[in-house]
């Protein structure tokens, strides 16, 4: 690390080190060494930026739905109506290739949400901006936003599945679920 970076720019540098290790282990399964560690800081250096871990994951949630915000708005730019939804769902569907950490980082904000007011009440703003933001870019129709909002679950679970998401979503993810017919599970795992 170098020792003419701001804490600002450590800070960063924490906060993306922070979103791909809680997009990995989730909340519980990571720790506030492990990111230190990877950023090249001490783990009360760590503090120093971020007051706790809980801190650090809001920041990290923060910035994940900054970042889809921004693609969002990147693809929609100049368009309106079907095209800019077409568009938008397009970008989001490239996340799971292009920048796995984003949809994966989303299922652990969700399933920290569930239990932590602070993520809960993150996460209700958030997903309330992304709502506005996807029905101000396009002016669609609820019905439409709310359809591209599934969508962009449905590529987040498939996504942690590992499952490809091509461009006709509903074809790529009945043709997958058709492709495990027949298959079970047991305490051995999946048999066929």
């Amino acid at each position: 690390m170098s020792p003419r970076m701001s804490a600002g720019e450590r800070r960063e540098l924490a906060v993306r080190a922070a979103m791909a290790e809680f997009a990995h282990g989730g909340y519980d399964g990571t720790s506030t060494w492990t990111i230190a560690r990877r950023i090249g800081v001490s783990q009360p250096y760590m503090f120093r930026l971020f007051p706790s871990k809980h801190a650090l994951f809001l920041a990290a949630a923060e910035r994940c739905f900054d970042d889809i915000e921004d693609r969002l708005a990147e693809a929609a730019r100049g368009r309106r109506g079907p095209d800019a939804m077409a568009a938008m769902a397009e970008a989001y569907r490239r996340f799971p290739r292009e920048d796995p950490t984003l949809p994966r980082l989303q299922l652990k904000i969700h399933a920290v949400a569930v239990r932590d007011d602070d993520v809960r009440r993150l996460g209700r703003i958030r997903w309330a901006r992304l709502w506005r933001l996807a029905a101000d870019l396009s002016g669609e129709p609820p019905a439409e936003v709310a359809r591209f909002m599934s969508d962009g679950l449905l590529v987040n679970v498939l996504a942690a599945y590992g499952v490809p998401s091509g461009p006709d979503l509903p074809r790529s993810a009945a043709d997958w679920a058709e492709g495990l017919r027949g298959v079970e599970t047991n305490a051995d795992g999946p048999q066929t």
